[in-house]
């Protein structure tokens, strides 16, 4: 449903109370890289190209979503920058009446031929996704050899002076917890926040197990053996990571704990992937075709109707430690990160 404050702002509201304020977007389920936790190896299928919306699509939504109280927008994909003509899509969404701000998730590999007329365009902030800095390690998880480049797109973007640049890390046992230590001292030197996410069952491989999650509480338990943590307050309630300060004032970190201790009843987005499919949660079972209603001709609305009708029944949360759990029928990928 949707409410109006005092002074006629209109706010998304779920029909748990949540105000709903955030849209992400998938751009693309296509990719460079083949995570493990996010495609298969090979032979993956993706979308008809005439099947992603245009960029006229994916602006007449963030207008709709705007009107309603949207007021934050982040490109996903796949890979956001395999995308053709990317900066032209996000100075239209910057122009967006209502919309504060415009980040993007990103592998990194194109960042260094891209990140200035990214920024020029007005994107403000990059989450990139590297989960390991031994090269190795790297190879495995990513199935590509190309930790030089990542990490040449991450220095790029540094020099652009983004006004945020977060590093995500998914956190896996037997992986991670070597890996740990040297994405905290880059944060820290570079003045990344870094993120870390407890793996969750979105890999297209269906291999995922709980016993396979390294868990935000383990991760805490190995930073702490040699530093300080100061949490800070109310951070649950500005965004899905539990966020902690380093006591000697040298960066910050982040715990997504999906899988453990989940943030749904601080969840404040819904998303839509690249063939225009609304998404209330990221475990969604359930879609709204936004795209069907824009090609069949519907008005403004019609769409305000659709979006306002699947925020109503939002999930109130995922059910990946309940006997009852579905996994959604798209990867990753296909859902957009």
């Amino acid at each position: 449903m949707t409410t109006s404050t005092e002074n006629n702002e209109q706010k998304l509201v779920d029909g748990m109370g949540r105000t709903i304020v955030n849209l992400r977007i998938s751009v693309t389920d296509r990719c460079n890289f083949r995570c493990t936790y996010c495609m298969p190896a090979d032979n993956v299928e993706f979308m008809p190209r005439d099947n992603l919306l245009t960029f006229e699509e994916i602006t007449r939504v963030a207008q709709v979503g705007a009107s309603q109280g949207i007021k934050r927008l982040r490109l996903t994909g796949g890979e956001p920058l395999m995308r053709k003509d990317l900066p032209v899509l996000i100075r239209m969404l910057t122009q967006v009446e209502g919309i504060e701000d415009v980040a993007m998730t990103t592998n990194a590999f194109f960042l260094k031929d891209h990140a200035k007329a990214l920024k020029e365009a007005g994107l403000k902030r990059l989450n990139i996704s590297l989960d390991a800095l031994d090269p190795e390690k790297f190879l495995h998880v990513n199935r590509r050899d190309c930790l030089k480049e990542v990490l040449e797109g991450i220095k790029t973007s540094a020099e652009e002076g983004f006004k945020s640049i977060k590093i995500n890390a998914v956190a896996m046992r037997n992986f991670s917890e070597s890996e740990i230590m040297g994405l905290i001292e880059m944060g820290r030197s570079d003045g990344f926040e870094v993120r870390f996410i407890e793996f969750m069952p979105l890999d297209s491989d269906q291999t995922w197990e709980r016993d396979k999650v390294l868990f935000g509480h383990e991760i805490i338990d190995l930073i702490k053996k040699k530093h300080e943590l100061v949490p800070v307050e109310n951070s649950l309630e500005i965004g899905p990571a539990s966020e902690y300060d380093f006591a000697d004032g040298k960066g910050r970190i982040g715990i997504i704990t999906a899988v453990s201790n989940p943030f749904c009843d601080h969840c404040n987005r819904i998303r839509m992937t690249a063939n225009g499919k609304l998404r209330t949660c990221l475990f969604s079972t359930d879609e709204t075709d936004l795209k069907a209603l824009i090609r069949g001709g519907a008005s403004d609305e019609d769409i305000v109707k659709a979006i306002q009708g699947a925020v109503l029944i939002k999930e109130p949360g995922h059910k990946i430690n309940l006997d009852d759990f579905e996994r959604p029928q798209r990867a990753m990928h296909a859902i957009g990160g």
